[in-house]
């Protein structure tokens, strides 16, 4: 999972890949370290072309967030040829990111 810490690089990101999962988290999160290897397995299994991207909003990323407007832990956002698909806060399943994947990513390839 690629980390990213400047607007500049997530814009990069998001302009180069087609397929681009971002999870919005922080190293004193529970739930978003818990949930970190099980999206970037998930990642690597069923969807390989996905970018994987971690966003660290309690550390030097922490301002991309706010501009961002992500102010709860965690945000998954799903990102296809540069435009926001799906996002899931707070209370979701993998089960859920994995739905929502299927049916655009196929479209992809």
């Amino acid at each position: 999972m690629k980390k990213i810490c400047s607007e500049e690089a997530l814009s990069e990101l998001l302009q180069s890949s087609p397929a681009v999962l971002l999870l919005y988290g922080g190293a004193s999160c529970g739930v978003c370290q818990s949930i970190k290897p099980r999206l970037e397995k998930l990642a690597s299994e069923e969807f390989p072309k996905l970018v994987t991207a971690y966003i660290d909003c309690q550390e030097a990323a922490g301002p991309l967030c706010a501009a961002r407007g992500i102010f709860s832990l965690p945000v998954i956002q799903l990102w296809f040829e540069g435009q926001r698909f799906a996002e899931f806060a707070r209370v979701f399943s993998i089960g859920d990111v994995r739905a929502a994947l299927e049916r655009p990513y196929g479209l992809l390839t």
